[in-house]
């Protein structure tokens, strides 16, 4: 038996098709008034409607129609001028109606594409820099269930002993509006699978229909994955791995079944069409259900909704209001602003980065300059901190003019504006000039003072002297960090490396 992990997947093509549920981010559920607020206490945000009590009629949310016409839009669809929702039959503890509203053969948006652009390494098939379209069969809307929270008797008792689980509802979630976007089999590889959901989040954040809030569930997916020998035209049987929250499981997810269903061939079984879960924690998939068919649901048209007939006017109002879309703002970053390519798709993957960037630019910052500040001193400082946007910190666009006018002028060291003054600046909000006069950071360029502080560090230094003269020029660095130790950052770096060179030779 072979481990999963050995498999040369190079033998075999992989094909993949993805179903995206987006949380629409409307005030109200889909079907009734209730709020559609995260994080309330359980079973405060219902009435009869979403609880599926019998007699009551829902009501469709007008904004939940604009928001998935506006995605299909963006993404490239078809919008038909009829389309219904339909009843999905299932039970489920937190499906209180015993069904699911939702569309089936007439969804509101229809063969669509998205386009990706693969820029990391993968041992699969897709090269770098490519730029590959991925078919969208339909995008739908409909409704949320609830949520299932499973807990031991003592938690549940808050503490002490107690045999027995028992398991809660909380329908908070029923009824909260969903699009559902559904790929072409158009997939074959984990890596472009990462790279279309980060497109597609991009883009939905861009017009303002969904979060793409992953780690509570906005924007989550079901994969649908099989695997084939290289060359077959015939696609293999398909298996689906459920609820899938962040790209990195997304990723992870699809390698392991991926492996596990050539290690499956490779030793003569047959992969059993089926649905399983993602154990993030053991990093396999595990088998949780035979997989369902269409006709296991028994759709059949919602008859407690009429038809949806889009007006051409108002299709045409809703294409005027669409913003400028990633691929599009990207291009002509390249264009019009002479970036290259990978800084103009990461300035562009948020809506609010590239907003941030093109104010900059207007007030006077040089393009490719404030681009590196972006991706290099405030995305470092994001990342350490935690945080998701720029809009989340107290710079502003002013910030990064004045303070790349203070470099540029050699007021202050390219060094010390990326991190001390940078770094003051996101957590007081204050102007760098002023930053720069409380603490004293003026950078040091009057020839004497820098020349006294490298004839103080070599004097200090004299192994290091005698090995950089014996041939280890490398060790200029340690003599420029010794330097710039000793001036507190503040020593001119230019001036410091024209002086060091001259002195140690």
């Amino acid at each position: 038996m072979k481990d999963v992990d050995s498999i040369n997947v190079l033998k075999y093509e992989a094909v993949i098709g993805l179903e995206v549920h987006a949380q629409m981010l409307t005030d109200t559920k889909i079907f009734c008034g209730c709020s559609t607020k995260f994080g309330s206490e359980p079973n405060t945000q219902t009435c009869p409607v979403c609880i599926g009590m019998p007699g009551v009629l829902p009501v469709l949310n007008k904004k939940t129609l604009e928001f998935t016409i506006k995605t299909g839009l963006a993404m490239n669809c078809n919008i038909p001028s009829y389309s219904r929702f339909a009843r999905k039959n299932y039970f489920y503890p937190d499906l209180p109606k015993g069904y699911q509203i939702s569309q089936y053969e007439l969804p509101i948006c229809e063969y669509g594409y998205v386009e990706i652009v693969k820029d990391v390494d993968t041992i699969y098939v897709l090269n770098d820099g490519e730029t590959k379209k991925i078919g969208i069969t339909r995008i739908h809307m409909e409704e949320d269930a609830g949520k299932n929270i499973h807990e031991s008797a003592s938690s549940a008792r808050g503490g002490g002993s107690g045999g027995g689980n028992y398991s809660f509802v909380d329908l908070n979630r029923a009824g909260v509006p969903l699009m559902e976007i559904v790929s072409e089999p158009d997939i074959r590889s984990p890596d472009e699978a990462v790279e279309y959901m980060k497109k597609l989040r991009t883009i939905l954040r861009y017009l303002g229909v969904c979060d793409g809030n992953m780690e509570q569930g906005s924007l989550r997916c079901d994969a649908n994955v099989s695997v084939k020998p290289a060359g077959q035209k015939e696609f293999g049987v398909k298996t689906e791995v459920k609820n899938l929250n962040s790209f990195k499981f997304v990723g992870k997810a699809l390698d392991y079944e991926i492996r596990r269903q050539i290690k499956v061939l490779e030793d003569g079984g047959k992969v059993v069409q089926e649905t399983r879960l993602w154990d993030s924690e053991r990093g396999i998939t595990e088998s949780m259900r035979i997989k369902e068919e269409a006709h296991d649901y028994r759709y059949f048209p919602e008859p407690d909704l009429v038809p949806i007939v889009v007006d051409q006017r108002w299709l045409d109002e809703i294409r005027a209001s669409l913003p400028e879309l990633p691929d599009i703002k990207r291009k002509r970053f390249v264009s019009e602003y002479g970036l290259p390519e990978h800084d103009a798709d990461l300035l562009t993957s948020e809506k609010s980065t590239a907003e941030f960037f093109e104010e900059a630019v207007k007030q006077g910052a040089h393009p490719k300059n404030t681009s590196n500040w972006i991706m290099t001193g405030v995305f470092n400082y994001l990342k350490e901190h935690d945080k998701k946007e720029i809009s989340e910190t107290l710079l502003k666009p002013i910030h990064l003019v004045n303070l790349s006018k203070l470099v540029e002028t050699a007021e202050v060291s390219g060094t010390m504006a990326k991190t001390t003054i940078l770094y003051e600046i996101f957590d007081t909000g204050k102007m760098p000039e002023e930053i720069v006069k409380e603490k004293g950071l003026v950078q040091i360029s009057d020839t004497g003072e820098i020349e006294k502080a490298v004839d103080d560090v070599i004097a200090k230094h004299p192994k290091e002297f005698e090995r950089f003269r014996a041939g280890e020029e490398k060790l200029i660095g340690f003599f420029v960090g010794q330097v710039m130790k000793m001036t507190r950052g503040k020593a001119n770096p230019q001036m410091v490396n024209e002086l060091l060179k001259k002195k140690l030779s």
